[in-house]
């Protein structure tokens, strides 16, 4: 669908067309209509909904929209019902054309993926094959094939997929993955954060819960490899958006700069154990951090639109995480726990986005036949004045918003 046509014939949909994935918004009565301006969440909606019959779920004005079609993505989400903030970056242009034979950027603001990306256990490049952009490919069961609902209710669905990926080893891999997507009530949302009720400030939380299965008759090994589940979630920058990762021990550098080339120094700030990260789409740069540095929790803040975000995630410091940087030199066992990405142009001038990324890993999957791994993710946003999101950024992030808004 060519996406000029939709912003100029979208201009106005019915909430109705929302619900028919039975998690039909309670808060406007169906008969009333919302103007749906680009960035907010009816538009995406009503975007998404004439390329794929996605799910809804729903609680008050939190909405979160899944779809299976698309590898179990979470493609947006809103605090504030449908002419409320679409929190998740959407490739429109995507949608259109042929698939790209690297990898479809459709988007969304919660997917997951399979690594390593790069080293010797890669599973984006073929045995032997030069790692360069020309030979890299996204495996189709992670790009573009639809997954399976396997259950569901008003506010979680599960979804499942089943495939066999060949490693940069040679090792042919059967692989099942199960998925959950749960949306949060407010509640559930202050009580893992250990928050206070603040009604003056608006919340949409979900959690996921993502297990891997060895379904093969063989153990993945040091020697035949293995994968890990990759988390990336996918957001809307603005100006002075930052990223925001606390760590832990001591004042030597705990972040991996250099994936796309050093970071410039005036993009990233080192403060009190926490790592500051300009996330403006202007200038591509990613990140990691050990997992003897990491903690379970990374977050961003944007003034300009006073909005809050936070990701929990399971970190295990003494497991080993798989390196995915494009060399086979690296020591495979030696990678990232937590990683976040700002986007920019190429140097031919092209760009996919704007967008920024805030990324979790698990541990490398060392796990014999029948044998699973689990790795949960939960993202938060929060809406509302900057006194309200100050107390949830201190007791959360351990900075205030002021420190944010200054650092860069």
């Amino acid at each position: 669908m060519n996406t000029r046509l939709f912003a100029a014939t979208s201009c106005i949909i019915m909430l109705a067309s929302s619900c028919n994935n039975g998690s039909q918004p309670a808060a406007t009565p169906a008969a009333a209509s919302v103007e749906a301006s680009p960035g907010s969440f009816a538009y995406d909606l009503s975007f998404l909904q004439h390329h794929d019959s996605v799910i809804v779920l729903g609680t008050g004005e939190a909405r979160v929209v899944v779809s299976p079609k698309y590898q179990g993505k979470v493609f947006t989400s809103t605090a504030a019902g449908d002419s409320g903030t679409s929190f998740g970056w959407i490739h429109y242009k995507a949608f259109e054309g042929p698939a790209d034979p690297h990898m479809n950027a459709y988007g969304g603001e919660n997917r997951l993926w399979l690594g390593p990306e790069g080293g010797k256990f890669s599973l984006f490049f073929l045995p032997g094959a030069k790692m360069e952009f020309a030979n890299w490919k996204t495996p189709a069961a992670f790009d573009t094939e639809a997954w399976t609902v396997a259950g569901r209710d008003e506010r979680s669905v599960r979804l499942k997929k089943t495939m066999t990926l060949i490693n940069y080893a040679g090792t042919t891999l059967s692989i099942g993955i199960e998925r959950s997507v749960t949306l949060l009530d407010r509640a559930k949302i202050d009580s893992m954060l250990s928050l206070t009720a603040d009604a003056d400030v608006k919340a949409v939380g979900y959690r996921t819960v993502n297990t891997l299965t060895n379904t093969g008759d063989k153990a993945w090994t040091e020697t035949t490899g293995m994968p890990c589940m990759w988390l990336l979630d996918m957001f809307n920058p603005s100006p002075a958006t930052t990223i925001v990762i606390p760590y832990s021990g001591d004042t030597s550098k705990p972040a991996t700069t250099d994936y796309f080339g050093e970071i410039s120094a005036d993009r990233i700030k080192y403060q009190d154990n926490i790592l500051f990260f300009k996330a403006d789409g202007k200038s591509r740069g990613k990140l990691g951090i050990h997992p003897q540095r990491a903690k379970p929790v990374a977050g961003s803040y944007d003034p300009q639109h006073h909005v809050l975000t936070i990701t929990l995630f399971n970190v295990d410091g003494n497991a080993r995480y798989l390196n995915q940087e494009w060399n086979t030199v690296k020591p495979p066992f030696s990678g990232d726990a937590v990683n976040a990405y700002n986007d920019g142009p190429l140097a031919d001038g092209s760009q996919m986005g704007p967008f920024y990324e805030l990324e979790s890993v698990s541990p490398a999957a060392l796990l014999g036949p029948g044998q699973s791994l689990t790795h949960w993710h939960s993202v938060f946003h929060f809406v509302g004045s900057e006194a309200g999101l100050d107390m949830i950024c201190r007791k959360v992030l351990g900075v205030s918003i002021t420190k944010i808004k200054g650092v860069f």
